[in-house]
């Protein structure tokens, strides 16, 4: 029962990397192909209209990485 538990808990843990490693990238890649710089957007201008569209973005990627692996 030990051994399965272990193993149960590094697939979780490996699994979750992976996730977090695929939304960043996914994240990265939208970035680059929106004409401006996201980050600065969002928190140096403030601009609370893109930070609705990348937030229903971020949860899209999410749900997409999640059935992936589930």
């Amino acid at each position: 029962m030990d051994a399965l538990a272990l193993r149960s808990v590094l697939a979780a843990l490996v699994y979750s990397v992976l996730g977090i490693v695929v939304f960043g990238v996914a994240f990265k890649i939208v970035d680059a192909l929106t004409p401006y710089h996201l980050w600065r957007q969002l928190v140096e201008e403030k601009n609370v209209a893109l930070a609705i569209v990348v937030g229903a973005m971020a949860l899209s990627i999410a749900l997409i990485v999640a059935s992936a692996i589930h």
